[in-house]
């Protein structure tokens, strides 16, 4: 069977933190999307 694919010279994948660094983007991209959504919302109510 095929095992995990290695590079002389590197560390083993640490996965566990993959998936806390994916979880953070998620995050980020959906509460940053969230704030320019509402001062979109905000510039239209003032500046209309």
């Amino acid at each position: 069977m095929a095992s995990e694919p290695s590079v002389q010279g590197t560390a083993p994948m640490d996965y566990a933190e993959h998936e806390r660094t994916y979880d953070m983007f998620v995050g980020l991209t959906k509460w940053g999307t969230i704030a320019i959504v509402a001062i979109l919302v905000l510039m239209a109510f003032f500046l209309v």
